[in-house]
């Protein structure tokens, strides 16, 4: 990363603190990938060759880390990202998880700690990982708690029946846990036994229903917690042609504002750094060579350099807005004060 970006970022924040990011009950979330493989560090490439692309000039995203292919194994690297997270205004990350045998479980410790340095909590996104039953839910919940990790998004809640999630939220919510379910259907969440619901698919679920979503889980005393995003583009890492434009900032910008105005509980943010999505925040920056891959350049008039770093200086607006602490002038006015 640019060091003089990164301490501009770290700068408008101050020093970690754990009691200024773990204490607020209106939470940023940003969903985080621990997935990344290269041969320098893993002795094969990992994710970024997926769907047969050939690393590291061409990748399984439309868009290049400004750092370069990186392994999640790296620990400068993960506590890079650590600095831009907490820098960006993010009180906690949500780590994709799929189960006690998979790579991310192994990488869990190193990510764990590095967040704590910071001051970010970690809630785990429990995955559908092959096999996953409510009694390997429960098994994995425990293990995970003996970890100190005590937060709980569920991606595709509802693959599992209503009545099973309902036999086993005692065990689940035992040491003060909290689970929350990736679902529309809120009232199922409800009678299932889950703290709250969140969407994550920015695609489908646009911020034009947050409001409706949000009340909806308030009349059962669910937290809402939406998802919102800058984008999508998967073409190049799974040929899906289902594309929502980032509009130079302009989609950001909406569905925080539809979050926002909907009164959320917390906001999660799809994502920190899915790449084979297009969804990241993380840096993008050109990369030189055959393949033409998408930028930030021109989000919020901003160009070269200054652009790469666009969504995390935009994130750090809309946090402090979303925290009740941001002036009362316009977003752009913001970012520029920001810089």
């Amino acid at each position: 990363m640019r060091p003089l970006i990164l301490c501009a970022l770290l700068l408008l924040v101050g020093v970690p603190s754990s009691a200024a990011t773990t204490t607020s009950p209106a939470r940023v979330i940003a969903f985080y990938y621990p997935w990344y493989g290269t041969t320098a560090v893993d002795s094969k490439y990992e994710h970024w060759n997926q769907d047969g692309h050939k690393p590291p000039n061409d990748i399984a995203s439309a868009f290049y880390p400004a750092r370069g292919i990186y392994s999640s194994d790296n620990r400068a690297v993960v506590q890079a990202q650590m600095d831009e997270i907490r820098a960006a205004g993010i009180d906690e990350i949500a780590y994709s998880w799929w189960g006690q045998s998979s790579p991310e479980n192994q990488r869990l410790p190193m990510v764990l700690a590095a967040a704590r340095a910071n001051g970010l909590q970690l809630a785990i996104h429990l995955e559908p990982y092959p096999n996953r039953t409510i009694q390997s839910i429960e098994t994995d919940v425990a293990y995970l708690k003996n970890l100190g990790i005590t937060s709980f998004f569920v991606y595709r809640a509802l693959d599992i029946p209503v009545a099973q999630w309902q036999a086993a939220q005692p065990a689940l919510h035992a040491g003060g846990a909290t689970l929350y379910a990736q679902t529309v259907q809120v009232g199922a969440a409800s009678t299932a036994g889950f703290d709250g619901v969140y969407t994550y698919d920015i695609v489908t679920y646009g911020g034009n229903m947050f409001a409706r979503y949000c009340a909806e889980a308030h009349r059962v005393h669910l937290a809402c917690l939406p998802s919102v995003g800058p984008g999508y583009d998967a073409r190049r890492a799974n040929g899906d042609t289902h594309v929502k434009p980032r509009r130079n900032g302009a989609t950001y910008d909406a569905m925080w504002k539809a979050a926002v105005d909907a009164q959320a509980d917390g906001v999660t943010i799809t994502s920190f750094n899915e790449w084979h999505e297009g969804t990241q925040i993380e840096p993008a920056a050109p990369h030189r060579g055959k393949v033409k891959y998408q930028t930030y350049d021109g989000a919020w008039g901003q160009h070269g350099v200054d652009a790469e770093f666009a969504y995390l200086f935009r994130t750090l607006y809309w946090s402090d807005v979303f925290h009740g602490v941001a002036a009362a002038s316009s977003p752009q006015t913001q970012v520029k004060a920001k810089r």
